[in-house]
């Protein structure tokens, strides 16, 4: 008998550490998360990462899908609105069609997050995006080093496919890139868009392309699927991996794969996980309604700028160059592995 009781009470003991423990601790809320669609690789990542760095400070995250609908989102945003929860985070399918559910939202006291896809036309508590700006940059220090180890100087015809004229996205990494380079008189920039971003829209401009620019040294999509499309248009018209350059940004696995295949030189990794990270970091700030002070702060590694703008607090996290070198690094999302070491809050 005294063994028994013995034993009941060490079962307790254990119990009572273990729901103690931060893997049981009470969890600080629901925060919802407004994910455009799961189509991608880049959107179900993102749901796993906001996910497990959100667990990590303590919040539940929830995922509602819109199929990349805008009423399936208003409505959605309408019945998470009524669950009053800690917070909401936003992937806009449409930036303009969703600011008043975000007003509503904020009317009721609930704090909204903006994730990957920024608004700027209307106040928000907390925004995490990439540094696309940046992102253009990084691309034309890299295709400056490609240029010259090739050619012994950056000099040479690029052909430069951007995405849809319509997303700033696009536009942001053509004015980083294109103000990089503009000091290299011997360089010229051939630019035309794959209108809404589609792989076949790029592949046709490479191919046009290579029949009226026979010379071109390098081509720079702006992501990796329009890269896929490029490399097609390279294979028909007899081309080898390396005999023309590619550049790509973004960081999807098909980018990583055709780096491995030899066929690119560069990817410009979106940091995602650095993107949902720092939603993480921040949500005790945003739900707490606590002031955010501007700075560099370390997510992921990456030193990243939160500024406070017009519409509210901003971090914009840079990208990295992802190269045959470092490309098996469980950083770089392309290689969906998640970063399993928990994020803490900013304090």
């Amino acid at each position: 008998m005294k063994r028994l009781l013995s034993a009941l009470l060490g079962a307790l003991a254990i119990a009572a550490i273990a729901f103690t423990s931060p893997a049981f601790a009470e969890s600080k809320g629901k925060i919802y998360y407004m994910v455009p669609t799961l189509l991608d690789e880049f959107q179900t990542e993102s749901v796993k990462a906001i996910e497990k760095f959100l667990a990590d400070v303590g919040y539940e995250a929830v995922t509602l899908n819109a199929d990349n609908k805008t009423d399936i989102q208003q409505s959605q945003m309408n019945d998470v609105i009524n669950l009053k929860p800690k917070a909401i985070i936003l992937a806009a399918v449409d930036f303009n069609a969703l600011v008043p559910s975000m007003e509503k939202a904020r009317a009721a006291g609930i704090p909204v997050m903006i994730f990957d896809r920024q608004i700027t036309s209307s106040p928000s508590d907390f925004t995490s995006v990439a540094g696309t700006v940046e992102i253009g940059y990084v691309a034309a220090g890299e295709i400056q080093r490609l240029l010259k180890e090739k050619k012994g100087d950056v000099k040479g015809k690029i052909l430069q496919v951007l995405g849809d004229p319509a997303d700033p996205y696009t536009l942001d990494i053509q004015k980083g890139f294109e103000e990089k380079m503009k000091e290299f008189s011997g360089v010229e920039i051939i630019s035309l868009p794959a209108m809404q971003w589609e792989a076949s829209n790029a592949g046709t401009i490479v191919a046009d392309q290579l029949v009226a620019n026979p010379d071109i040294d390098l081509i720079f999509v702006h992501a990796a699927h329009l890269a896929v499309a490029a490399v097609a248009s390279l294979e028909a018209k007899g081309k080898k991996p390396g005999d023309v350059m590619l550049v790509s940004s973004n960081g999807a696995p098909v980018g990583l794969d055709l780096i491995r295949k030899g066929w690119e030189n560069v990817e410009v990794e979106q940091p995602l996980y650095a993107q949902a990270a720092a939603i993480a970091m921040f949500a005790d700030k945003v739900v707490n309604k606590q002031e955010m002070k501007p700075g560099t702060y370390s997510v992921l590694g990456l030193d990243s700028t939160l500024t406070i703008e017009s519409w509210g607090p901003n971090l914009k996290i840079p990208g990295a160059a992802i190269t045959k070198d470092n490309i098996d690094e469980p950083r770089f999302w392309g290689n969906m592995k998640a970063p399993t070491d928990p994020v803490k809050p900013v304090e």
